[in-house]
């Protein structure tokens, strides 16, 4: 899942750097990875872990764990959402005390955490058994060769939400590619000048989004492996993520799509009152937009995310979660366990999961079967959005983040905002946020390869 939910869309860390240099001068001629303590085996009783952890109705989650299990029990603390969990993370962390047995962690965060040394590398208890029951793409993201650093639980594949009832007043087509969303948004605005097509999310809460468009356009920002330290590289200005900017700065520029900040009124005004015809949303996005804009049940349908080239299949994510193993736990075989069965392949689990959080699960058996890919939502007029959602998550292809992504989410943000305001073009973004991140990784001590 993403910190995106509701009160407030994907929120991105906003944490100074400042520690990372000295954290990467310590790590980068070493792999990256957590010792961890090992169990005793002396106490009497089952083994408690303590879990840090935001997931919607996770609580029946731990029940169900801990029904299930004699040995080994979840001691659950909501630590914060998002940024608030990962502060106090990083404070424990730095400390050498207070940091959890396991933690919730968004993909996009784990090569941060990962190189203080933060994590336990739990493939050596046995989590490589667990490969083959994830999508290859989160799978690459939570590990590094044998070296498993996390145990995915759930994704932000990206579709389009639509308003069919806006598409029949406005005889609108459902676009398949990039070039007839434009047309069909030309076509909106002109016969209704106060509706568009959707919004861009233009803030930092929307980096996530913008970045998942760009994956989807066949952009690959990062080349990124902890076993490589110090060697990164970084591309934030090729040619694919340049048409992405291209493309929606010409949107906005014929007032083609609004650009209210995402987790605002106006936004959430925007998807209940039918000013938007569309929205680009993620796999966990039926729960958001269902909670938002409730009075507009019924009134939706889900296709897929709009092709650059007619019938490619090209996907991008935006969100995403996983359970890690922090380097402070006492007992890394027993977190492990948790953290590999909290949810893993447990059809209790995820039923609590896909029904009650909305989460998208990562998970083989769970993601493509019948339960989930035939679920009918009352929302989307009964529809089976999964047989939508399904095959984007499994056409995802590899990505890699970087060990600065706040930085980069946020330099990103700034130049956005400056060619929102007329300040710098949209064909000089990319090139500027390419600049400064390339700058900023040189002086944290990375060797950075364009």
């Amino acid at each position: 899942m993403s910190s995106s939910r509701k009160p407030q869309l994907r929120s991105v860390c906003r944490t100074a750097f400042a520690a990372t240099s000295a954290a990467l001068a310590g790590v980068l001629l070493a792999a990256c990875g957590g010792g961890g303590g090992s169990s005793t085996g002396t106490q009497s009783g089952p083994v408690h872990i303590k879990v840090w952890a935001w997931y919607p109705q996770f609580k029946q989650v731990v029940a169900q764990f801990n029904k299930t299990h004699k040995d080994v029990q979840v001691d659950w603390v909501q630590a914060g959402v998002g940024q608030d969990e990962y502060t106090k993370l990083k404070t424990a962390l730095k400390a050498g005390q207070g940091a959890p047995d396991v933690v919730m962690l968004e993909f996009q965060e784990l090569p941060t955490i990962q190189l203080t040394k933060g994590l336990l590398d739990m493939g050596k208890y046995g989590a490589n058994a667990d490969k083959g029951n994830y999508v290859s793409w989160a799978w690459n993201q939570a590990s590094d060769g044998d070296h498993v650093y996390a145990i995915p639980v759930d994704g932000g594949p990206m579709a389009m939400m639509y308003r069919a009832d806006l598409f029949k007043k406005y005889n609108l087509k459902v676009p398949t590619t990039w070039a007839e969303y434009k047309e069909e948004a030309a076509k909106l605005h002109k016969a209704d000048p106060s509706a568009y097509m959707t919004d861009f999310g233009s803030d930092e809460t929307a980096a996530g989004w913008r970045q998942g468009l760009m994956w989807q356009a066949g952009s690959r920002p990062y080349k990124y492996s902890a076993s490589k330290l110090p060697n990164i590289g970084v591309k934030l200005n090729d040619d694919n993520a340049k048409k992405v900017y291209d493309y929606w700065g010409d949107l906005v520029k014929n007032k083609l799509v609004d650009t209210a900040s995402y987790a605002t009124t106006d936004f959430y005004n925007g998807l209940g009152t039918g000013k938007y015809a569309t929205y680009i949303a993620a796999g966990w996005g039926p729960g958001y937009l269902s909670s938002v804009a409730a009075k507009t049940s019924g009134k939706w349908r889900v296709a897929p995310l709009p092709q650059w080239t007619a019938g490619a299949g090209a996907q991008g994510d935006w969100g995403g979660s996983s359970f890690s193993v922090t380097s402070q736990t006492k007992h890394p075989k027993e977190a492990t366990e948790v953290a590999r069965e909290l949810f893993g392949t447990s059809e209790a689990a995820w039923k609590i999961g896909i029904d009650q959080a909305y989460l998208f699960p990562l998970s083989n058996p769970i993601l493509n079967g019948a339960y989930f890919k035939s679920k009918k939502y009352d929302f989307f007029g009964g529809q089976q959005i999964n047989s939508v959602f399904v095959p984007a998550a499994n056409g995802i292809s590899t990505f890699d983040w970087s060990p600065f992504q706040d930085y980069a989410y946020n330099t990103d943000t700034s130049e956005v905002g400056k060619a929102l305001q007329g300040q710098t073009a949209w064909s000089s973004v990319n090139d500027n946020v390419q600049q400064q991140v390339t700058s900023y990784a040189g002086k944290q001590g990375f060797k950075v390869s364009k």
